[in-house]
């Protein structure tokens, strides 16, 4: 039976909350890994033990997203932003295999900006792919309340694809903005897939950095690379997770010698897929404490279970937030049905209320509830460790903290 251990609630957007029980089962990988009388942090990643461990995790993801025989699984480090880096080299060089004539001024690139993690990865596409055509596919400022702000998903109609791009981003979730894409086909704050060319494999990409496994990924099998950091909702820092579709795993120093420019060994998709992702030393420990994670969702159900849950603790949650805008104590910064399940963000209005609701908070034992720095405000993070027991909790205190605020403006 687990004690609380003394823990507070985590509503931080990452590093973020993990289920107790997985923690206390990592504690005895620590000591000793399946029986082998060694921690997990001190075996080799080559052992027959940590093979099998990686295979299972693996299988464990393609089982529970469905994942296609198209696509492959591969582990790696650098988090979301080292693959703002990688998707760009990996799939210009793929674009320059494809086309071997064609020069960077011929060469384009397509970024859908929702957010502030869409906006820093079109901004290292410009670093990388000088004299390329990167492309502000639509820019969800330009929609917004006040002409500056990531707080809606655009219109269906303003979204304009290239011809033939090398490669087409998204973010699935934006972490800090609390934006996010509906996952119901008829919302009009989908991802317009129906957009896309289907005549062609399309090279779309995908940060589902702060989503991922917090249910099915609409139209997987339409991706080029799909990718995660894990420390968000499946995992502690360190580890990062891609699926890549098999025609984009590509000879990188084939097309470097075409005029592509030349990808580093350890962000070559191939380099990764041809050694299992095993070239160097992975991040063992991390990749254990995820495993150990995808392990007990398939226990509780799998992607269904975890849908259904997060669904209940999102509208729980933003009808807390609507009921404190109507007594005019919250105001919520993301437009309706635009609004991220994983993060929910709202501002406290008052001089000095922002600070009294967080200090109240983790009075009551509710900590990481702060906004990002560079937008500020509340951020509340519905990752699938954070159970809707806590959320609940939450909801009670900002109930109480409503009627308090309406006591004192009474007196």
């Amino acid at each position: 039976m687990s004690s609380d251990h003394g823990r507070v609630i985590n509503f931080g957007a990452g590093p973020s909350a993990l289920p107790l029980p997985v923690l206390e089962e990592a504690q005895k990988g620590l000591l000793n890994f399946q029986g082998t009388g060694m921690g997990i942090a001190e075996i080799s990643h080559r052992s027959k033990e940590f093979q099998a461990f990686l295979d299972e995790f693996e299988r464990n993801i393609r089982t529970q997203l469905d994942v296609p025989p198209t696509h492959r699984i591969l582990f790696t480090q650098g988090g979301g932003t080292g693959q703002f880096s990688a998707v760009v080299l990996n799939l210009l060089a793929r674009h320059r295999l494809l086309r071997p004539q064609a020069g960077a001024a011929e060469t384009t690139l397509d970024y859908v900006v929702t957010g502030s993690w869409s906006k820093k990865a079109a901004e290292e596409a410009r670093r990388l792919a000088p004299g390329a055509t990167v492309r502000t596919v639509v820019d969800a400022r330009v929609y917004s309340k006040d002409g500056r702000s990531f707080d809606n998903i655009p219109p269906h109609a303003e979204f304009a694809f290239s011809d033939d791009p090398a490669l087409i981003y998204y973010c699935e979730n934006e972490t800090v903005d609390g934006v996010e894409f509906s996952h119901d086909p008829q919302s009009p704050a989908a991802f317009p897939f129906h957009l896309l060319k289907r005549d062609k494999l399309v090279p779309l990409v995908a940060d589902y950095s702060s989503s991922f496994m917090c249910r099915p990924i609409p139209h997987l099998a339409d991706h080029a690379v799909i990718y995660a950091g894990a420390q968000k909702n499946i995992g502690p820092a360190g580890l990062t997770i891609l699926i890549v579709r098999e025609d984009c795993i590509v000879d990188v120093d084939a097309a470097a010698k075409l005029g592509a420019t030349p990808v580093p060994l350890i962000l070559s998709y191939k380099t990764l897929a041809d050694s299992g992702s095993l070239y160097n030393t992975p991040s063992v420990l991390a990749i254990y404490m995820a495993g150990l994670v995808l392990q007990r969702m398939k226990q509780n159900g799998g992607l269904p279970y975890y849908e259904e849950v997060n669904r209940r603790k999102a509208k729980k949650l933003y009808a807390a937030i609507h009921e404190g805008e109507q007594k005019g104590v919250f105001r919520r910064k993301v437009q309706q049905g635009s609004e991220s399940w994983m993060n929910a963000v709202f501002e406290v209005l008052g001089e000095g209320a922002e600070k009294k609701f967080l200090d109240g908070a983790e009075k009551e034992g509710m900590k990481g509830l702060k906004g990002h720095r560079s937008v500020g405000g509340i951020r509340v993070s519905l990752y699938n460790a954070i159970t809707e027991q806590e959320v609940d909790k939450l909801i009670a205190y900002m109930t109480q903290f409503m009627a308090e605020a309406a006591s004192t403006e009474a007196a």
